[in-house]
């Protein structure tokens, strides 16, 4: 599985966290310690808020150990929220497309985890998103499907309740399936504001997740870039942890109930056809 860090506080360089520490994101590329795969070398990515409205990208398909380019431009952007990421795929082909972070707008999402079986499924999860999203399709992952169909359940309104309707349908549809696989969810959002994580699974192995806060700002990684004695804390499982630029950090529970795949299917006829109805509800 991949593994990411995401960061909200006082502005920092990049390198601070991505390359410095001795557990850095791009040695975790090469030596994870709590993945399901040791190496993580099927692309990677760079997410930012700086002056702009919109997030800035950098994603690529060479593993991050071996980009130049990568502390290059991590040594000179300085941000107060941003995103890391290498990927370790999970059967969808090696894309500059299906590398994270992915955005819309100001909507910054990544992910770790599966969607078990995600090919057998895969054309019932891109149904979920509606023409005016699924024009802004590059990739052939599960991340980027997720990601855009959350957006039409409203992730940049209300992200856990949006992520657990998301869920509760492509649960439905892989039990509908006969899928045996866990969907398994870790993951990070933000709009440039707020940032929201989230540690779930249908089974009892979710994704590994931790925190930390200090040194002006929050700290959300797969694995601790430091020793692990240095106040990092797991998210628990089924949590999500929202953090905001001068508020306390809080962690509550995260819920996802499967729901019907047929009696999504009707409501997303009702959403492509009725205009003004707007994102879809359970």
């Amino acid at each position: 599985m991949c593994r990411f860090l995401a960061y909200l506080g006082e502005p920092i360089f990049l390198s601070d966290l991505v390359c410095a520490p001795r557990h850095s994101l791009i040695h975790q590329s090469m030596h994870a310690d709590e993945g399901k795969t040791a190496t993580n070398g099927d692309g990677f990515g760079l997410g930012w808020y700086g002056e702009r409205e919109e997030p800035g990208l950098y994603r690529e398909i060479r593993p991050a150990w071996s980009d130049e380019n990568l502390r290059s431009l991590c040594a000179q952007v300085r941000s107060r929220l941003f995103f890391a990421h290498v990927r370790a795929s999970t059967g969808t082909s090696t894309t500059r497309a299906n590398c994270h972070p992915f955005s819309h707008g100001r909507q910054l999402f990544m992910h770790n985890g599966q969607v078990g079986d995600y090919l057998r499924i895969k054309r019932r999860i891109e149904a979920l998103i509606p023409d005016s999203l699924y024009a802004h399709r590059q990739g052939t992952g599960d991340t980027e499907a997720l990601f855009l169909a959350a957006l039409a359940d409203g992730l940049a309104e209300a992200p856990a309740p949006a992520l657990s309707r998301t869920l509760g349908r492509v649960l439905g549809m892989m039990r509908e399936a006969g899928i045996r696989a866990p969907l398994r969810f870790a993951a990070a959002h933000s709009d440039g504001e707020t940032l929201t994580c989230f540690r779930w699974s249908s089974d009892a192995h979710p994704p590994t997740l931790y925190w930390r806060e200090g040194c002006g700002g929050v700290m959300v990684v797969s694995e601790p870039v430091d020793e692990r004695g240095a106040g990092w804390q797991p998210i628990p499982p089924n949590h999500v942890l929202v953090a905001r630029r001068g508020e306390a950090v809080t962690l509550r529970p995260f819920a996802v109930t499967a729901s019907s795949f047929s009696e999504e299917k009707e409501a997303k006829r009702l959403f492509e056809f009725g205009g003004a109805l707007g994102p879809v509800r359970a």
